[in-house]
């Protein structure tokens, strides 16, 4: 029997430090089994409202934020996001004419917000765009101006920059109002916000030869560490590390795969070690789990890691963020959560 140790090692206090507000944005081209536009809002990686383009309502999805804003909040967010699913339909057939395709499901995506450390009192904004899940536009916050790594966006990086006037208006949401905003929900979900869940881990394996991942879930706030260990000493090699993803509960998950051949697993003694906040566990697992077992199995996993691919923004986890020029008007004093929208 193999024998791996499972190590919890506990942190610093979940609520201080930095705080961030994120909107995730998503458009796909064509009618697949998924809507066709969506919105997610995010306080500290945890959904607190959604978007898509099948129901057409902007929700709230936790109590702190449904008891604490009225009618005129989900109207407004409703209306500006009704806005921008037009409007990214519109730049996904630009980015497609740009691109030169015709044919196919792309998606363009966008990833905006404001992160605060409520210690330092420093505060940063961002604005990410990008075209099937690669970089198209990005804003320099610091030079006022947005970049791009594609000659594409070249003629949107143009266009918005001789903009002034929308310039200065991404900078005032980003490093003035988003924050405000981001404050009013940190006050709103301070119960929700300070809580610590300490995750479940599991090591599992698909068959005996197959690679081991270590896997943590059910985990709240999202800041967790995965490292593997041989013979108490830190294992870097062949070791592939995953994404964090979001629960429906409002955790999290993450894994890391280690692929070393069943003659290593019984040569060295192999240990995965999961850093978080609140509290010290230690698990011992007589063997690795896999698929013939009761418990979860990594084909499971596996499988709900592919179906994140193309929802990646829906979650409060990878942030790899890709999406197509979206940009914004100048906001009134209330968070609209849309950004508003520009056409590329």
């Amino acid at each position: 029997m193999r024998s791996v140790v499972l190590l919890l090692l506990g942190a610093h206090l979940a609520y201080a430090g930095t705080h961030s507000l994120r909107y995730f944005y998503t458009a796909v081209s064509r009618d697949i089994d998924f809507p066709e536009f969506t919105a997610v809002g995010l306080v500290d990686d945890g959904q607190f409202m959604y978007f898509d383009s099948n129901i057409m309502k902007a929700v709230p999805k936790t109590e702190w934020i449904r008891q604490n804003v009225g009618a005129d909040y989900w109207d407004i967010q409703t209306q500006n996001l009704i806005g921008a699913h037009q409007v990214f339909k519109n730049n996904i057939q630009i980015a497609k004419e740009r691109f030169n395709q015709s044919k196919g499901v792309h998606t363009v995506q966008q990833m905006y917000g404001c992160e605060w450390d409520d210690e330092t009192g420093d505060a940063n904004g961002f604005d990410e765009f990008g075209y099937d899940g690669e970089d198209f536009l990005t804003l320099d916050l610091k030079e006022l101006r947005y970049i791009s790594p594609v000659q594409q966006a070249l003629i949107t990086t143009q266009k918005w920059n001789n903009n002034k006037a929308l310039l200065e208006g991404k900078k005032q949401y980003r490093s003035q109002i988003c924050i405000e905003w981001l404050k009013k929900y940190l006050k709103y979900g301070k119960s929700t916000l300070e809580k610590t869940v300490s995750p479940q881990v599991s090591l599992l394996q698909k068959t005996p030869s197959s690679p081991v991942t270590c896997h943590a879930t059910g985990f709240y706030p999202s800041g967790v560490t995965i490292t593997w260990m041989k013979n108490g000493q830190e294992h870097h090699e062949d070791v592939d590390l995953g994404e964090l993803l979001p629960n429906e509960d409002g955790t999290f998950q993450k894994s890391s795969t280690l692929r070393v051949t069943p003659e290593e697993w019984k040569k060295n003694k192999f240990s995965c070690v999961v850093e978080h906040q609140g509290k010290t566990v230690r698990e011992t697992e007589d063997e690795i789990r896999t698929n013939n077992d009761d418990s979860i199995s990594i084909g499971i996993i596996v499988g709900a890691l592919a179906a994140v691919v193309l929802l990646i923004v829906i979650g409060a986890a990878g942030y790899v963020v890709y999406q197509k020029k979206k940009g914004f008007k100048p906001v009134s004093a209330s968070d609209d959560g849309s950004n508003s929208s520009a056409r590329t």
